[in-house]
This record gives C-alpha cells, structure tokens and sequence, in this order.
C-alpha cells in the first residue's frame, strides 16, 4: 500500500530548511519487506515536481533501516513509501535534516500522518 507525506515546504522563510530527508522504516513481522522509496523535489527554477530518487530495499524480519536523501536547494520536497508484501508489518516516518544533521521537527510526518495514494508517482 503506497503512502504519501504530500509536498513539504522547504525554505527557511518558514523555518529551518532541510537538507536532507531521513526515512525510517521499523519492520515489526516475521517476514522480511519489501520497501519502495520515491523522493521528489522542486527546484526555485521550475516549480515541477522532479524525480530526485527511486529505490527498493529490503529490510529483514523484526529489523529496522534508516535511509538519508539529500534534497537541500528544493523549494518543496515530496516522500512516497510502499511495502508491496502484505504479509510485512512496517511503520515508517520522515524527518528533515538540516545542514548540521539537526532534526527539523517542522518536517516530521509520522505513519499515522502519512496519506494513502492509490500508486505511486513512478511506477516499479
């Protein structure tokens, strides 16, 4: 089931602008995951939203993954999750990094906030 954060505003006229975009990804079954990572920015020059990231990992039984992308210079930034196995129980959360690796709790989008897309934007 794909997930969402929606487009996150990334500029320090609102606050402290990331850098980079951790996504968390805690596995709580006893199977492993599949997991599906998309992560979209827009640039100050094209207000477009731009594939900036695409990836598949898995993250094995009662385990966890912590992945960084750097989005920084992106007047937006989008995160899209999917975990395609339903057998698999995963709980995911974002957070923005600032330059100094600080956390931007302004850019935090926890599970029971991320919103459920019928696809992700670029399909695997």
């Amino acid at each position: 089931m794909p997930y969402t954060t929606g487009l996150i505003t990334n500029t320090r006229a609102t606050g402290t602008a990331a850098s980079n975009v951790v996504v968390s990804v805690r596995n709580t079954s006893n199977a492993s995951a599949m997991m599906i990572v998309e992560v979209f920015g827009v640039p100050y020059s094209m207000p477009a939203l731009t594939p900036l990231y695409v990836t598949g990992y898995y993250v094995p039984a009662k385990s966890s993954d912590i992945r960084e992308f750097f989005i920084g210079g992106n007047l937006a930034y989008e995160v899209q999750i999917s975990s395609p196995f339903p057998l698999a129980e995963v709980v995911t959360s974002v957070y923005g990094l600032d330059e100094f690796g600080n956390l931007v709790t302004d850019q935090r989008v926890l599970q029971s906030e991320l919103t459920q897309i019928t696809a992700l934007s670029i399909p695997i």
